[in-house]
């Protein structure tokens, strides 16, 4: 990738925006240096303007964005990162530096809560007791929700078809998870579908 430097005097925009969820998190500047220790490290490194030195996003918060994908536009003069954040990438404490209400991308990180109850296992945590009762258990209550859905929808009120609606996905990304699959799996395959 030939990112053309010189054009904007040595600094290029960079957007950074969330691998799963494709929320755009914040938006920095890079030269030449900081881009090679993007690369060379895993972990975005901007040229701070305000500091005039290079600058790891997340080296005083431990924020860090780890690198999944880099793009350059067709100008070579702009580079789109997709990353994965660890914590909040605005210094605000908020999820992105421009504030935006409503993640609607949810549930890729509702899939990466119950990861992470695999993860790290809790008593207290739902997912793990569930766990534990097993694949069968796991699928039965697939299956429950599944119907209370369906009941929902014919003689219920709308507010109790979207809660029985987010139980049946909460449960699903359970099975999944179990079976070893993820919502991109998912995605492929209605994408071949689709096609």
């Amino acid at each position: 990738m030939n990112i053309d430097f010189e054009k904007t005097q040595g600094l290029v925009p960079v957007i950074i925006q969330d691998v799963q969820t494709l929320e755009v998190l914040m938006l920095g500047y890079m030269n030449q240096e900081a881009w090679d220790k993007t690369l060379a490290e895993g972990k975005v490194t901007f040229f701070s303007r305000s500091k005039n030195r290079l600058w790891t996003k997340g080296e005083e918060s431990g924020n860090f964005l780890f690198v999944k994908e880099t793009h350059i536009d067709c100008d070579n003069d702009t580079i789109l990162i997709k990353a994965t954040p660890v914590g909040p990438t605005c210094h605000t404490g908020s999820r992105s530096c421009f504030k935006t209400d409503f993640n609607q991308n949810f549930i890729f990180e509702l899939e990466q809560i119950i990861a992470d109850r695999y993860e790290n296992p809790s008593e207290e945590s739902y997912v793990n007791k569930l766990r534990s009762k097993g694949l069968n258990k796991i699928a039965q209550k697939v299956g429950e929700e599944g119907v209370e859905t369906v009941i929902a929808a014919l003689a219920e009120t709308d507010v109790d078809f979207v809660n029985e609606s987010s139980d049946l996905i909460f449960h699903l990304l359970v099975l999944l998870r179990e079976k070893g699959k993820t919502l991109e799996d998912i995605g492929l395959n209605l994408k071949r579908q689709a096609q």
